[in-house]
C-alpha cells in the first residue's frame, strides 16, 4: 500500500507541475525537479488508514471543534518588533509556552494560506448558517426541533451593543469624534477579480522527508 500510494502521489504532483498548477514551487527547474524526486523515492512512505467515523454524531462532534478557529487567535500575537513579529506557541506537550520571533513577510504569507480560495466555504458560513438563507433555514429548523422563536426583544443591533458594552458610539466618527457616519451606498464584492499574494509575501518550503 505504502508503495502504491508514493505512486499515486508523485504521478499527480508530476501532473500538476506539467499542468502549471504548482505556482509557487521551490523547484522550479528540472534539475532540482529530478532531485526532488530522488529525495521523495528514497524513503518508505508511511500510510496512515483508519475505519471512517461511526456516523452523523461523530461527524458532527468533530467538525463542532473547527467551526471558529482561526489561523491565529490575538492573544498569541505578543508584540510587533521592526518588521518582525512575536508570536507565542505550544513549547512542550505539557502545555508550556515559550515566545518566537518570526519575519513579518513570512508571517503574512504563511496567514494568507488559510485564506480559502474563491468556491470554498467554511463549515460556519455554510448550511443552515449560510449568510443567504440563515434566517429562512433557522425558522426551519426551529419549526421541526419544536424550539420556540426568540424573543423580539433579545435582539440588539451593533450599535446598542457597543453603546451599551463599550460606551462606544460607532455611528461617530473615529477621527474627529464629532462628525457622524452614514452610508452612501453599498458595494457588493467584485467576484470576478480574484486577488493573490505577492510572492515575496508567501514563505519558499523546503523538501522534508514525505508525510
Amino acid at each position: 500500500m505504502s508503495r502504491v500510494f508514493r505512486a499515486k502521489f508523485l504521478d499527480a504532483l508530476d501532473a500538476a507541475r506539467q499542468a502549471g498548477k504548482l505556482t509557487f514551487d521551490p523547484a522550479d527547474t528540472p534539475e532540482a525537479w529530478a532531485e526532488r524526486r530522488r529525495r521523495l523515492l528514497r524513503y518508505d512512505w508511511v500510510v496512515y488508514a483508519k475505519t471512517p467515523l461511526g456516523g452523523p454524531a461523530e461527524v458532527l462532534d468533530y467538525l463542532s471543534r473547527y467551526t471558529h478557529r482561526t489561523a491565529i487567535s490575538n492573544e498569541r500575537i505578543v508584540a510587533i518588533r521592526s518588521s518582525d513579529v512575536l508570536v507565542r506557541v505550544r513549547a512542550d506537550d505539557s502545555g508550556g509556552k515559550r515566545v518566537i520571533r518570526i519575519p513579518g513577510a513570512v508571517f503574512i504569507g504563511r496567514f494568507l494560506q488559510h485564506v480559502l480560495p474563491p468556491g470554498f466555504k467554511r463549515i460556519r458560513h455554510y448550511g443552515l448558517l449560510s449568510p443567504a438563507h440563515k434566517r429562512e433555514r433557522l425558522a426551519q429548523a426551529r419549526q421541526a426541533l419544536q424550539v420556540p422563536a426568540p424573543s423580539p426583544l433579545a435582539l440588539e443591533a451593533a450599535e446598542a451593543f457597543m453603546q451599551r458594552v463599550a460606551h462606544k458610539d460607532i455611528s461617530r466618527c473615529p477621527c474627529c469624534e464629532y462628525g457622524a457616519l452614514r452610508i452612501v451606498a453599498e458595494l457588493p464584492p467584485d467576484r470576478s477579480v480574484v486577488v493573490r499574494p505577492h510572492p515575496a509575501l508567501l514563505p519558499r518550503p523546503t523538501c522534508r522527508s514525505p508525510p
